[in-house]
């Protein structure tokens, strides 16, 4: 019997509203395939009644029960970073963790978001056209894939958001990192898709909870490719009118897979199968999405 099967791998998710998270069976289905006793957790902030406040507490509780890692989600990915030792240098570049390795009494702060959305961008949009780009979306998820699509050679870098300052903001930090790179925030949003080759959308909007178009869908073009964030549900309305208008697409589902990819990886430092842990994630949407259609 391995040392691993011994000495169990625990690892969880810090966030709220997290329930409907398909992570932890994607961590534990891959860990068994790899021979580990693999057992992650959720930890809710919402059916706990906590907030970020409690983040030290529940750093320190999962050091005391031998967690190997978490993964931190909305609303935390900022506020965990002063209870960190350590911070990788892309985590500290986008100014955002959503892993934690817990190793030797130290607590390293990861970003595998942004590398999780870079990875769906190559396998799922090859070569497409990245002279200008539009993204939708200056939150957290908009500073991963932002980072992720200049780091693959975005020239001309266009940020929307409803709060001006959100925008500006990641423009300007973005820039420092990449100054090669024209990056604008906030002018003309007709204008710049009508110049733009591709989008991508980094907003709640499409989300069950938030159904809808996050931009008119009169502005897409079948020039265009637009690559989507939300994986709840996979079918956005973004990307059937785009579809509809001949456009390119990428569903959200890559990114979320490739981050607990590179999760998997920091945890248990063994290679995680992509393909095999994509497949698991392509059952579950399709499952849940006939379930959905059942009730109705």
């Amino acid at each position: 019997m391995s040392e691993t099967l011994l000495k169990p791998i625990k690892a969880g998710l810090i966030g709220a509203g997290i329930q409907a998270s398909l992570t932890p069976a994607m961590h534990m289905k891959e860990g068994t395939a790899q021979g580990l006793a693999y057992e992650y957790e959720l930890i809710d902030l919402s059916p706990l009644d906590a907030s970020v406040d409690d983040l030290p507490q529940l750093l320190l509780h999962a050091e005391q029960r031998g967690f190997s890692g978490l993964n931190i989600t909305h609303p935390c990915k900022q506020a965990v970073m002063p209870h960190l030792d350590e911070l990788s240098a892309d985590a500290r570049s986008i100014g955002a963790v959503n892993t934690v390795v817990l190793k030797d009494g130290r607590r390293y702060g990861h970003n595998t978001d942004w590398w999780g959305f870079a990875e769906s961008f190559r396998r799922g949009l090859p070569e497409v056209d990245t002279s200008f780009v539009v993204q939708l979306g200056a939150g957290g998820a908009g500073v991963a894939t932002a980072y992720a699509a200049l780091s693959l050679g975005v020239a001309k870098f266009a940020i929307f958001d409803r709060e001006r300052q959100r925008a500006v903001a990641l423009s300007m930090a973005m820039q420092q990192i990449f100054p090669d790179a024209q990056i604008i925030a906030n002018g003309d949003l007709l204008k710049a898709m009508q110049q733009a080759s591709g989008l991508i959308h980094a907003t709640p909007t499409g989300m069950s909870r938030y159904p809808g178009l996050p931009l008119p869908a009169e502005m897409l073009d079948r020039r265009h490719w637009v690559a989507e964030i939300v994986y709840f549900p996979l079918e956005t309305e973004l990307l059937k009118q785009a579809r509809l208008r001949g456009c390119l697409t990428l569903d959200g589902g890559g990114m979320a897979v490739f981050q607990a990819v590179g999760a998997f990886r920091l945890f248990t430092g063994l290679e995680p199968d992509a393909n095999r842990m994509l497949k698991h994630f392509q059952s579950m949407t399709a499952e849940s999405a006939m379930e959905a259609r059942t009730r109705k």
